[in-house]
């Protein structure tokens, strides 16, 4: 079981497999390093797409060897976006990744009908794998960034892709928190229907491979002690390997609140395309986007 970050990268490396990565509006810094160090580190041939002479001069000012990359030029990020998609689709790349671009633009070539990289009748969603120091193992959650307020059919969706992607860190049956204010079922929760149909599916085996319990406040999901102190049993435990946030506004604060406030980093990705995508903030850290592209490598 993989239970850091640093032990999945370990996990990449030992795989000795090389991909290509192409960057939508390379020309940020975060970026050009967390690339650079998949290059050095050598699971990584990297395409940077955008201002070329921007793009060499954060090189040269980072002490950073340019020739390590394939840089093309670009006027504007939405035909970056759609470049770097197209290498993707054509076998020219295996990952793309999101750089200065904002979200909207970029994830508009990803979902274009025609030369985008949509699954077919897929549910386009984000799953992160978190590590924390104040918890004993990483942390998967969904969705912080692409569903504002899924349905019970997105809601099982992103569930699926968390479990998917947690099998890859050697979790065989994830524990799945669905998260809520509150352990106690209400109508003035609109999720708690969804949750309970969620929970019998699991107990039937329509959701899979996964200890499933909701709904439930972080504390019971989290926090064993909390367990006894509020004499609720769940089988979650308070070790939850998964949370499965009710909407993005209250999964994408809890998330950026562990990376500010917490020391937290992350390894994510979008799911449900044909290849993976990397979409990060474009105030993450370095070590945060190096991660994630770390992870492209694992999940493809």
């Amino acid at each position: 079981m993989i239970r850091s970050l640093k032990q999945m990268e370990e996990k990449v490396l030992s795989l000795k497999r090389k991909h290509r990565i192409a960057v939508a509006w390379g020309q940020d810094g975060n970026t050009i390093n967390a690339v650079n160090k998949a290059v050095i580190k050598g699971f990584i041939d990297a395409i940077l797409i955008g201002k070329s002479s921007e793009i060499r001069k954060i090189c040269h000012a980072e002490g950073l060897d340019d020739k390590l990359f394939t840089i093309i030029e670009s006027e504007n990020d939405v035909k970056a976006s759609s470049e770097a998609v197209r290498l993707v689709k054509t076998g020219e790349a295996d990952i793309v990744m999101k750089g200065l671009v904002p979200t909207d633009k970029f994830l508009k070539a990803v979902m274009d009908k025609e030369n985008g990289l949509m699954l077919p009748n897929a549910v386009l969603s984000y799953v992160a794998a978190i590590e924390i120091p104040a918890y004993h193992k990483l942390l998967f959650i969904t969705d912080p960034a692409v569903i504002p307020f899924p349905d019970l059919e997105q809601k099982i969706a992103m569930v699926g892709y968390a479990i998917e992607m947690a099998s890859r860190f050697g979790i065989e049956k994830p524990k799945v928190a669905l998260i809520g204010a509150s352990e106690k079922m209400s109508r003035h929760f609109e999720n708690s229907d969804d949750y309970a149909i969620m929970c019998k599916m699991a107990d039937r085996g329509q959701i899979r491979n996964c200890i499933m319990d909701g709904p439930l406040d972080l504390f019971l999901a989290c926090d064993k002690n909390s367990i006894e102190i509020k004499g609720v049993h769940t089988p979650v435990e308070g070790d939850a390997d998964i949370l499965l946030f009710p909407s993005l506004e209250s999964c994408n604060p809890f998330y950026k609140g562990l990376m500010l406030f917490a020391q937290g980093e992350l390894a994510g990705l979008i799911r449900g395309t044909e290849k993976p995508v990397i979409v990060m903030s474009r105030s993450e850290s370095e070590i945060s986007k190096y991660y994630c592209i770390a992870l492209s490598c694992l999940m493809s």
